[in-house]
């Protein structure tokens, strides 16, 4: 196995949990000057929304009221991060 790089995310009640990826992944993946912890943070924002998203729009039956918010509040939070639209960002809308 080649060389990682750890990461840690904390909890809103304190719990961490760290994980390993590639050496250079991050670099690969962020802008000139963009730090490290914002592309992870930024992938994370992105993966949540969008299981967010097919949760709530592509699962059989009738979505219940709260999972409909988290989705709506998930799209409201990707669109200020990233300035787009989640649908736009997925290349469709509902």
């Amino acid at each position: 196995m080649g060389e990682t790089e750890t990461y840690t995310i904390t909890g809103p009640d304190g719990d961490e949990e760290s994980f390993e990826l590639p050496a250079g992944l991050v670099d690969v993946l962020s802008q000139q000057g963009e730090q490290p912890t914002r592309v992870v943070s930024d992938v994370v924002v992105q993966a949540m929304a969008q299981q967010a998203h097919v949760i709530a729009h592509h699962s059989e039956g009738e979505v219940p009221d709260d999972i409909a918010e988290m989705n709506d509040t998930a799209a409201e939070l990707f669109e200020e991060r990233f300035g787009q639209s989640l649908e736009d960002a997925l290349g469709h809308s509902h």
